[in-house]
């Protein structure tokens, strides 16, 4: 692996990247009181202790106190954030990684009413869609005031040791100031394109003067903001070259797109079913133009598409940021020459869709990340080898195998379906979500290299678990659609799973009635109003699709938003009863007693999951702990000692959907964190 491109060391300024990957700035919401404490520590040494040539911390810290974070962000215009960061650097030094931080002002892309309730700021009153602030348009002492702060930021981190800062642009402060969408000032920091860049040229020479010259300082920046009377790419160019020209800069790292909404923000971050690394091309493009050292990250999922981006000259430095959130040792697989061991990234975007709901970054499928103080990304070997049976294949049930296999236990999995994979193979039914079989495939192949063994078409009995001799039993059976609603007329309905599955074709007047906001409902919905059907999407949730977050809701608005679609929420669906040739459904509200009525020809609900765990209750009486868990030894990790019965032959558990109707990251947490200690 010596020639591999993405092995070779980069050389930027004084400093030596041993290699060309890195992840680039990110903010996954793991600060204590806005300080990167032990767990965010852990989260970026765990990279660096995988050979990772770049971490870049934080997207972004904050620079000012008008610049309150809306989620939990690195406050950088705290003293105290100084050791913190130094003992960051200091331990991913350890490992040869360099380490940086993306500062920023957020501008209007905040809200008034986070931190200390000061009023946002922008170069214009214009407000930002998706944070919905007005903000107050500078003055000349808000941008004396500005560019000391990100002066203060960069010294600081400079004293914390770390090997540079990035500022980040797009969308951001400066963003607003460089764009004419974003900037109605006069006279110095407004009109043409040199006055909207004095701004950033102002902070750069500031952080110089603090920081000296051979601190490595970098900006991110959309090199064309794809909006009627944005930046163009032409625009974009012109920045780099003045970036490069101005001697202020070591590096650009360059995005394409917009942000202020979510439909932009997914363009710029593209989730699953999107096109991979959408925007190479033109990072390549400034690259080659400007001849000036170039980053670039924007779904660049896999091995071989970061592997041809170096090799083929089109960047310097590769980001694959969320793939390190599913996999933190990619680059010891490569040196290792395991690179089909590596867990895929599957673009869920489960990570990037929770901090901007204001939670921490996990991984749909890698529970063990933002857990690092508490769950092993590597599993360690049990002292005593015991015989597990589990019962189903779903996520759940294949991560307890793949967990169980890892610690050298005897595995058994029982599956009553042909084939693995439980609600996720239902889900990849949808070629928009098809690589969430990556969740599947790579704990199928990772079962077989640790020989589990996996038995098919096995409907498991008690009978058929005690034949086993087992002295760990784990059923993750999941669920199946709540079939009991609505209570008057729910014979006469279909659920989203017979529309997924393909058992039931669509009608051609539909009523589709949401009581779970789950992506079971948009993904039925998507299949039913591409056939053409009048189609009423309903809720009794004030906004449909509670359960979807922002950015994976914008390919299901571009796939629905079609004349033959209506989105109803404030609305129940209470009851179904057949006239004539169609349907008649009974419509009422939380808010009102009200009755309307609705003729169509077919109702398609999704009140959510009903745990399947009859196996589960029937083994209860042979098992020694009854299946009840100890919550406080499996919050800190410790083994389950639980006995009820003392005849009992074997532990029993269950996890995933067999419990209650959660997600496939809750299951396979469930899975990790109480395997890892049997």
């Amino acid at each position: 692996m010596a020639n591999d491109p993405l092995l070779q060391p980069f050389q930027l300024k004084h400093l030596t990247l041993k290699n060309r990957l890195m992840m680039t700035s990110h903010e996954p919401a793991y600060p204590e009181d806005g300080m990167p404490k032990a767990l965010y520590r852990e989260y970026h040494v765990e990279r660096a202790r995988a050979g990772l040539g770049l971490t870049m911390t934080a997207g972004s810290a904050a620079v000012a106190k008008d610049s309150p974070p809306v989620f939990n962000n690195i406050l950088a215009y705290k003293d105290e954030v100084v050791p913190w960061m130094r003992e960051l650097t200091d331990a991913c030094h350890e490992h040869g990684t360099a380490v940086m931080i993306q500062l920023t002002h957020l501008g209007r892309r905040t809200r008034w009413d986070k931190g200390d309730w000061l009023p946002a700021v922008s170069a214009s009153h214009r407000r930002e869609a998706s944070h919905r602030a007005f903000p107050k348009q500078v003055e000349e002492w808000d941008i004396e005031r500005l560019i000391r702060d990100y002066a203060d930021a960069a010294e600081r981190m400079h004293a914390a040791g770390l090997d540079g800062i990035e500022l980040q642009a797009y969308g951001h402060l400066m963003d607003q100031f460089w764009s004419p969408l974003t900037n109605t000032l006069e006279g110095p920091y407004g009109g043409d394109l040199d006055n909207r860049l004095r701004f950033t040229f102002d902070v750069l020479r500031a952080i110089r003067r603090r920081v000296g010259e051979a601190f490595i300082v970098g900006v991110r920046y959309t090199g064309d903001e794809m909006l009627p009377g944005g930046l163009t790419a032409s625009d974009g160019m012109a920045i780099s070259r003045r970036l490069k020209e101005s001697g202020l800069v070591d590096f650009l790292n360059v995005v394409r797109g917009h942000i202020d909404t979510d439909a932009g923000l997914t363009d710029v971050i593209p989730i699953q079913g999107m096109p991979s690394a959408p925007h190479l091309d033109f990072a390549g493009e400034i690259k080659r133009q400007v001849d000036f050292p170039t980053f670039h990250g924007a779904k660049i999922q896999d091995v071989a598409t970061a592997r041809h981006a170096i090799a083929s000259g089109k960047v310097d430095m590769i980001g694959m940021t969320r793939a390190h959130m599913a996999d933190p040792h990619i680059v010891r697989k490569i040196m290792e020459g395991r690179e089909e061991e590596i867990r895929p990234c599957v673009g869920a975007n489960y990570c990037l869709d929770r901090i901007y709901q204001g939670g921490a970054a996990y991984c749909i499928h890698n529970a063990a990340t933002g857990r690092e103080t508490t769950m092993p990304h590597t599993i360690p070997t049990a002292a005593q080898q015991r015989r597990v049976v589990i019962v189903g294949a779903g996520p759940a049930g294949l991560e307890a195998a793949r967990v169980a296999g890892e610690r050298g236990h005897q595995v058994v999995v029982l599956e009553a379906a042909s084939d693995a994979g439980g609600q996720v193979r239902l889900t990849a039914q949808s070629e928009r979500r098809r690589e969430m079989m990556g969740i599947i495939d790579w704990r199928l192949e990772r079962c077989e290299a640790l020989g589990v063994e996996i038995r098919y078409n096995v409907w498991a009995e008690v009978e058929d678990v005690l034949a086993e001799q087992p002295d760990v039993v784990i059923v993750a059976t999941g669920g199946y659609p709540m079939e009991d609603q609505p209570e008057v007329g729910h014979e006469l309905v279909v659920n989203t799973w017979d529309i997924l599955s393909g058992h039931v074709v669509p009608g051609s007047r539909v009523l589709l009635f949401d009581d779970a906001g789950d992506h079971a409902a948009m993904q039925a919905a998507e299949i039913i109003a591409a056939t053409g059907a009048e189609l009423v999407i309903m809720t009794p949730d004030r906004s449909f699709s509670a359960e979807i977050m922002a950015m994976n809701l914008v390919p299901y608005m571009r796939a629905l938003q079609r004349p033959n679609v209506t989105f109803t929420p404030t609305y129940r669906l209470k009851s179904v009863r057949r006239e004539g040739g169609e349907l008649l459904a009974t419509i009422t509200s939380d808010y009102l007693d009200l009755n309307h009525e609705r003729r169509i020809d077919q109702v398609v609900v999704n009140y959510g999951i009903t745990p399947m765990a009859d196996v589960y209750f029937a083994l209860k009486p042979h098992s020694s702990n009854g299946g009840e868990v100890d919550y406080d030894e499996l919050i800190v990790g410790r083994p389950q000692a639980i006995v009820r019965n003392p005849d009992g032959s074997f532990q029993l558990f269950r996890i995933g959907d067999a419990v209650e109707s959660r997600n496939t990251h809750a299951a396979i947490y469930d899975a990790l964190r109480l395997v890892k200690d049997i």
